[in-house]
This record gives structure tokens, C-alpha cells and sequence, in this order.
């Protein structure tokens, strides 16, 4: 794993507010970088690579096969895991809990999701 991954590892694996995270998850032929399965929430994190050559239409490619199996995929910059992963963990969090199957319920609406300016979930996911 990338130093990316481990810090977003370190902070999602207990669990927080109930959301379970799987590392390198397999699914359609591709190695999800954290996936959560009750809320079908892939998170790719995306370095410098991910902007060259033929990856950005690879990602595009790999998107749309995981849209299609009802997969949302975030995606990440690298960049701004390493400035704060305690912000991108709890923006990651916030974005999982109204998806989150059995957690719905404790969950914010998704009209409230990125409003509280101590989660600025737009700030590090580009979906």
C-alpha cells in the first residue's frame, strides 16, 4: 500500500460511526484501494500517475464497470491525504454514512452532507 492508503487504513480500520472499510478489495477485475460493501462505496485514492497517459480514460473505463454494478466511486487526490488524513478519513466517513445500509438511520441526510465546516467532504472527494 501507498503512503496514502496506510494513513486512510490507520484511521478507517476501528470502524468509525459504524463503517466498515475493506483494503485492496477485489471486485469485476479490479483491486478497489478501500472499499466499504454496505454502503457500495469504492475510495481510490489518485496520485500523479493517475493523470498521465492513458490512465485518466483506464479510470473512466473502471468507473463506469463499477457504476454499473451500482458501485459510487470517490476518488481522492493523493496530495491531499498527506496534508490532513484526519480530514479526508472523516470526509470519507461522512460520505458513507447516508449510503450505509444498516446505518442510514443514524446517518445525515444527504442535503446536509459537506455542511458542517469542520467536514468539508467537497474540499477532498471528486466523484
Amino acid at each position: 500500500m501507498s503512503l496514502p492508503e496506510t494513513l486512510l487504513r490507520q484511521r478507517l480500520r476501528c470502524a468509525p460511526d459504524g463503517v466498515k472499510f475493506r483494503r485492496q478489495h477485489p471486485v469485476a477485475g479490479y483491486n478497489l484501494d478501500l472499499y466499504c460493501a454496505h454502503a457500495k462505496l469504492a475510495i481510490e485514492l489518485d496520485g500523479e500517475a493517475h493523470d498521465r497517459g492513458d490512465r485518466p480514460s483506464r479510470d473512466a473505463r473502471r468507473d463506469a464497470i463499477l457504476a454499473g454494478l451500482a458501485i459510487i466511486v470517490l476518488r481522492i487526490p493523493a496530495r491531499d491525504v498527506l496534508a490532513d488524513p484526519d480530514m479526508a478519513a472523516a470526509a470519507i466517513v461522512a460520505s458513507a454514512l447516508p449510503l450505509h445500509r444498516r446505518l442510514r438511520r443514524r446517518s445525515p441526510s444527504p442535503g446536509t452532507l459537506g455542511e458542517d465546516p469542520a467536514i468539508p467532504a467537497a474540499s477532498f472527494i471528486q466523484e
